[in-house]
């Protein structure tokens, strides 16, 4: 039967021992019997022996406490600044697990891969004392670890401090125009090589990486007046490309054209010299004929320079004798139509020869005439 079933309460361990009933023993005797167990195996069970157990004991587990609580990481991108005895070793933790010796060393560990931000923005007087209001932001990457930690008091509110400073050294030695409009690059490289000569001499340990102007904007009230001015300076670099464009594309058209007219004028020198050359060639081949018989030569001299003269012009024929009314005949007229009237029986008989030739009995017909030519050619012979 179980101690712990009904009626079995003589077998209980808790009671009638030594004739009476006892509840669980008390935990300073225990500790005290394992305690005394120890210094009787030590040589004799004395309160020494006792007590120099204990101490070695609670030596050995505040050491092996000691010792584990000296491990810790490092994440991989960040980097520990080893501290003893709170001065700088000049030892950095590298990412992995390490040890240290606590409460002697103090390892404090730093981000040096992440980009960081930092923004400024701010009303601000420019050089030509009109307000502006400018946002810049700055990236930067921790590059010493113990500057960033040890060199100021608060490294983040000194750069905040220092970029606010740079900024508005900048723009108070710019004019608000090219703050605005076409300024903004030179604007940027000017405040991050002033925010590094101030972040140099506080060595904060930081490397800039990008600076970005974000915004830059003239006060509300007179928001609409600039707006209109920056159109209007958009307008007139728009007006200069546009400009400059049709110069390139007019310059070739004119500088083709140029080359032309050179051509054509060399070519009408180059002609005028050959006819010069020709008409003095043939008055030379003139000049024994009119030696020989100058009124011949001089009266055909003279209708062909009139044939030339009246081929390209209107003849007129007029009756200046006989009664006063004066007669005239328009023989360019006549000759027009008697032109057109011979070119018209030209079209109208070529027309009716090529509708005979169209027709049924046009082989017959040309046959026929053939015929008739070769017997009016018989009788002529004959005759």
């Amino acid at each position: 039967m179980a101690w712990n079933e009904p009626g079995g309460d003589k077998n209980d361990p808790w009671k009638n021992r030594g004739g009476k009933e006892q509840g669980p023993p008390d935990l300073d005797d225990v500790l005290k019997n394992l305690f005394g167990k120890f210094g009787k195996a030590g040589g004799g069970g004395s309160g020494k022996s006792y007590t120099g157990m204990g101490v070695g004991l609670l030596l050995v587990i505040l050491l092996v406490v000691w010792a584990l609580s000296g491990f810790y990481t490092i994440k991989e991108a960040e980097r520990g600044v080893l501290l003893r005895f709170g001065e700088n070793t000049g030892i950095l933790a590298q990412p992995g697990l390490s040890w240290k010796m606590t409460f002697i060393d103090e390892v404090i560990p730093v981000n040096v891969q992440s980009i960081r931000d930092q923004g400024s923005a701010g009303a601000m007087l420019t050089e030509d004392e009109n307000m502006v209001r400018v946002e810049m932001e700055m990236q930067y990457r921790i590059s010493d670890p113990y500057q960033w930690t040890f060199s100021v008091t608060d490294p983040e509110t000194s750069l905040s401090q220092a970029l606010d400073s740079a900024i508005r050294y900048v723009v108070g030695h710019t004019k608000m125009d090219d703050i605005l409009t076409d300024g903004r690059e030179t604007a940027r490289q000017r405040v991050r090589e002033e925010l590094e000569g101030i972040i140099s001499a506080y060595n904060i340990g930081v490397t800039i990486i990008d600076m970005n102007f974000k915004d830059a904007r003239p006060p509300q009230e007179v928001k609409a007046a600039f707006d209109d001015a920056i159109a209007a300076q958009e307008d007139e670099v728009r007006f200069i490309r546009e400009a400059e464009a049709y110069a390139r594309e007019l310059e070739p058209k004119a500088r083709g054209q140029v080359n032309r007219m050179n051509e054509e004028a060399q070519a009408y020198k180059e002609r005028s010299i050959l006819e010069a050359q020709g008409e003095v060639a043939r008055f030379e081949e003139l000049l024994p004929q009119y030696i020989a018989a100058p009124e011949v030569t001089r009266q055909r001299i003279y209708i062909e320079t009139m044939e030339q003269v009246f081929s390209s012009t209107s003849k007129i024929m007029v009756d200046t004798k006989g009664s006063g009314n004066m007669m005239y005949l328009p023989l360019d007229k006549i000759m027009e139509r008697q032109n057109s009237q011979t070119q018209a029986q030209r079209d109208q008989a070529k027309n009716t020869l090529e509708g005979l030739r169209n027709s049924s009995d046009a082989e017959s017909l040309l046959n026929r005439v053939q015929n008739n030519n070769i017997r009016s050619t018989t009788r002529q012979g004959r005759n």
